[in-house]
C-alpha cells in the first residue's frame, strides 16, 4: 500500500517540466554576492574585508551563536565589499561581494568525483565537520544541520527519515540529485545514522519519481538498514510532520519536534552535503537549483555556486520569456516573489520559477462563503478562516489559542479558497506577532 499522511492535503498540477534534464554545471559568474544570513538564526560574522584575496572553499564568515552557520567563499577572487545588499526577502542584509577568478581550491578539499565509501570519522568528527562546512537544511527551511545531529539530553532517536518527497510542484532538484548522486547520498545517510546511533533509515519518495525509487532501492541493498518507501503524490507530503506520520505513523505533538517521537528528518540534499563535508572536506558552496516555467525555453537543473545572480540561471535556461509576470524563489506553493533578478542564489534556493502574467495575478477577494474547504485541506488540522479573521482584527489571544504557530505555511488553504481570501498572508502576520508576544513574556 502506498503510504501518505491522513489529514488534509491537496493535489496541485505537478508541472515537473525539468524532471528529464540532467544536472548541468553553471559557468562561474563574474561576481558573487554571498549573504551572511542564509540560514535560520543569527547572521555570521565576516572574517574578511575589502581587498582580501580568497580561495574557493575558504571560510569567510563565522557563526556567532549556537543557531547559526558558517559561510565559505564559493569562488576564488578578491573581496570587493562587505556591505548590505538586497536579498530574496527584499530587504538589505550584510553580504560579501567577490570578483571571480579561476578556481584555486582551499587546501585539503577533495574535488574529484571518486566515491569515498570508507567511513572513518567518529560521531564527534561528523558533527564537527558538518558545523565547520556550514551545512543547513537544503529542503528549504535552512535550519543549521549540526543542531539536528545533536539529539538533546534525555531524548533518543531510533529511526532516521530522509526526505526525498519533493512534493512542491515544478521543482526537480532533489529528483535529479537522487538519480545522479545516489551512491554519495547513501554514504551521507550512513554518516548521519552513525552520528545519531540509529540502525534504521527510511527514504520517502513520492511515486511520481519511479526512476529515483528504483535506483535508490537498488543501491540500498548494499547499505545496511536503509529502505526506500514510495509515497502517495499529495501536497505537502514533504512536510516533516506529514512525512513522519506517513512513514512511521507517529504524531509529533503541537509545539514539538520530530525527536520527541524518536526520529530525525533530513532532506536528500542535506545528506549529500554531509557526505561532501565529511568524506571530501568540502564546505557547502554550491547546490542544485531548478530553473523552470511553462514558457521557459529550456527548463533545467543546474549545479550553482552560492552567490550567483539569479539572472545568470535564467539566461542559461534560455532567457526571460516576454510574458513573465512574476519570478518566484522556490516553488508555486511555498516560494516567494523576487524583487529583481540580481538577487543571489543562497543555500536555501531550491528553484527559480517563472510564472506567466496571466497566472501571476491573484483572484479577486470576495466574502468568505463558509464552504470549509480551507479546514478540510489543512494538514495540521487548523481553521485557516478563523486564524485569518483573528489576525485581521488583531485578536492575538485567539490567534495563539487556535495554534497559529503550528501552521507550516504550506499554502493549501489559500490555494483551495474559492473566494480568493488572503488566508496565509494573515496567518503569517499572526504567527509573527504571537511569536513576539510569547518572547516578551519570557523576558
Amino acid at each position: 500500500m502506498i503510504q501518505t499522511f491522513p489529514r488534509g492535503g491537496i493535489h496541485p498540477p505537478e508541472d515537473k517540466f525539468s524532471a528529464g534534464s540532467p544536472i548541468k554545471v553553471l559557468p562561474l559568474p563574474k561576481t558573487v554576492n554571498i549573504p551572511l544570513s542564509q540560514h535560520i538564526g543569527a547572521p555570521s560574522e565576516p572574517l574578511v574585508k575589502k581587498g582580501d584575496k580568497v580561495k574557493t572553499g575558504q571560510w569567510i564568515a563565522k557563526c556567532k551563536s549556537f543557531v547559526s552557520a558558517n559561510v565559505h567563499s564559493s569562488v576564488t577572487g578578491t573581496v570587493t565589499k562587505v556591505d548590505k545588499l538586497m536579498d530574496s526577502s527584499g530587504y538589505k542584509r550584510m553580504a560579501i561581494s567577490i570578483s571571480t577568478e579561476e578556481d584555486q581550491w582551499e587546501e585539503g578539499i577533495d574535488t574529484s568525483d571518486t566515491l569515498n565509501r570508507n567511513i572513518v570519522a567518529t560521531a564527534d568528527e561528523i558533527i564537527q565537520k558538518t558545523l565547520d562546512a556550514g551545512i543547513v537544511g537544503l529542503g528549504g527551511a535552512t535550519f543549521p544541520s549540526h543542531i539536528k545531529l545533536s539529539v538533546p539530553k534525555g531524548k533518543t532517536a531510533d529511526v532516521l527519515i530522509i526526505n526525498g518527497a519533493e512534493c512542491e510542484p515544478c521543482l526537480t532538484s532533489d529528483h535529479r540529485l537522487m538519480l545522479e548522486k545516489g551512491e554519495e547520498l547513501m554514504v551521507g545517510i550512513q554518516l548521519i545514522m552513525k552520528k545519531l546511533n540509529v540502525k534504521k533509515a527510511l527514504i520517502g519518495i513520492e511515486k511520481n519519481k519511479p526512476d529515483a525509487i528504483n535506483h535508490l532501492s537498488s543501491l540500498a541493498k548494499g547499505f545496511g538498514g536503509t529502505e526506500v518507501r514510495p509515497l502517495k503524490v499529495k501536497y505537502p507530503q514533504g512536510g516533516e510532520k506529514q512525512l513522519i506520520k506517513a512513514l512511521i505513523n507517529r504524531e509529533v505533538p503541537s509545539g514539538g519536534l520530530p525527536v520527541d517521537v524518536g526520529t530525525v528528518v533530513h532532506n536528500v540534499g542535506t545528506a549529500y552535503a554531509i557526505y561532501e563535508a565529511v568524506q571530501k572536506n568540502k564546505p557547502l558552496i554550491e547546490r542544485v537549483v531548478t530553473v523552470t516555467g511553462k514558457d521557459l525555453q529550456t527548463p533545467s537543473n543546474f549545479m550553482v555556486r552560492i552567490g550567483t545572480p539569479v539572472s545568470e540561471l535564467i539566461e542559461a535556461a534560455g532567457g526571460l520569456p516576454e510574458d513573465t509576470g512574476k519570478i518566484i524563489n522556490g516553488g508555486p506553493m511555498m516560494g516567494k516573489a523576487l524583487i529583481n533578478t540580481d538577487i543571489p542564489v543562497t543555500k536555501g534556493t531550491s528553484g527559480i520559477l517563472l510564472i506567466p502574467s496571466a497566472e501571476a495575478k491573484r483572484k479577486p477577494v470576495v466574502n468568505c462563503i463558509r464552504c470549509t474547504k480551507c479546514i478540510s485541506v489543512c494538514p495540521m488540522g487548523l481553521e485557516p478562516y478563523l486564524l485569518q479573521q483573528a489576525s485581521e482584527y488583531k485578536k492575538w489571544d485567539i490567534v495563539e489559542e487556535e495554534r497559529a504557530l503550528d501552521c507550516m505555511e504550506c499554502g493549501s488553504c489559500s490555494y483551495i479558497c474559492p473566494s480568493g481570501r488572503p488566508l496565509l498572508d494573515y496567518i503569517r502576520l499572526g504567527k509573527s506577532t504571537v511569536s513576539k508576544i510569547i518572547r516578551s513574556r519570557k523576558q
